[in-house]
């Protein structure tokens, strides 16, 4: 999830500083895409972002959950309790990002003929993250600094998404607990993902294929918008569909977060399908940190603008009075 309104003040201004603030927001807010001045956390949704958290930053994504399990065609039921880690770490490249995403899950399957506790991970995946498209990147916004309207109006521009892409392993450790007596060892994962700022609203999707090669791989999407309320509330909703030749079903998840401070959030969330074979109900709380003490602003340089005098071919010694260098603020 993104925390959308990152500049927004509670305390009134005059006109000339809330000026001076826009125009700050909107020369800066697109020369550094990757790092966010607040944690920007893929918590409480499943859905991955195309952004990485920035070159040297890491950051930890740890959630407990509630499921309940019940199929009435095969006649078990299964309730417990999970927790999920997602442990981020930028590197080599602003755009990259490598990743490890771990669930344990611990219930109790009651059937017909047989009872039992399962313990086991759920889920072992390793991967990378690179974002291979920004559209703001090298954009500069034109501000009119007599109209507020036509500064906040709809931009088409919005439409273009961000684009990144993942590749990653899934490691059985399960010993067929959670997983088929056919799935291998190692299995390969890969996602391609979209990413739209639309106002206050980000939308995201993945497209995704899952165990490849395997006996039984599995293709889905997910798709969530996230809203920002105020400087520290946002909410969100969002689908996943995956299928397979064993299994096909549709989520439907909801939720909140919560902006303790820049680098801390907290969050809650619900997600139930709408099939009874199985039907599944779950619940939980989550939280993220971000450590980046020892992430450096990137330097980019400012793009020279052309005068008249430069397309005659004339020296301007006004041209020259500008930025060679701008750095990013945290």
């Amino acid at each position: 999830m993104v925390h959308l309104n990152k500049i927004y003040k509670h305390n009134l201004m005059n006109r000339n500083t809330a000026l001076l603030l826009s125009l700050t927001f909107f020369s800066f807010s697109n020369i550094n895409a990757q790092y966010t001045d607040v944690i920007n956390s893929n918590r409480p949704g499943k859905s991955m972002s195309a952004f990485s958290v920035g070159k040297t930053v890491i950051q930890a994504e740890l959630g407990v959950y509630g499921v309940n399990e019940k199929h009435d065609f095969l006649a078990y039921q299964a309730k417990g309790m999970g927790t999920d880690l997602s442990l981020r770490y930028g590197a080599f490249l602003e755009q990259l990002e490598f990743n490890i995403d771990l669930q344990y899950q611990n219930d109790k399957y009651e059937g017909y003929y047989e009872n039992y506790d399962r313990k086991a991970f759920k889920q072992s995946i390793i991967g990378a993250k690179y974002l291979i498209y920004d559209p703001n990147k090298n954009y500069e916004a034109k501000v009119d600094v007599y109209s507020w309207k036509k500064n906040h109006k709809f931009k088409y521009r919005s439409l273009l998404p961000a684009v990144g892409i993942y590749a990653g392993m899934n490691l059985n450790l399960t010993n067929n607990e959670f997983s088929f007596a056919s799935d291998p060892k190692i299995s390969p994962k890969a996602m391609l993902i979209t990413q739209n700022q639309l106002g206050r609203s980000v939308f995201v999707t993945n497209i995704i294929a899952d165990k490849i090669g395997t006996e039984f791989p599995s293709y889905g999407y997910i798709a969530t918008l996230t809203r920002g309320f105020t400087p520290k509330w946002i909410g969100f909703i969002e689908t996943q569909g995956y299928i397979s030749d064993y299994y096909a079903d549709n989520v439907l998840r909801g939720g909140a977060a919560y902006l303790i401070q820049e680098n801390i959030q907290i969050d809650a969330n619900f997600g139930v399908n709408f099939k009874n074979t199985p039907s599944i109900l779950v619940g939980g709380i989550g939280i993220s940190w971000r450590f980046d003490e020892n992430y450096s602003d990137i330097l980019l340089r400012a793009p020279k603008e052309k005068t008249k005098s430069d397309k005659k071919g004339k020296s301007n010694d006004k041209s020259k009075k500008r930025l060679d260098e701008v750095t990013a603020p945290k």
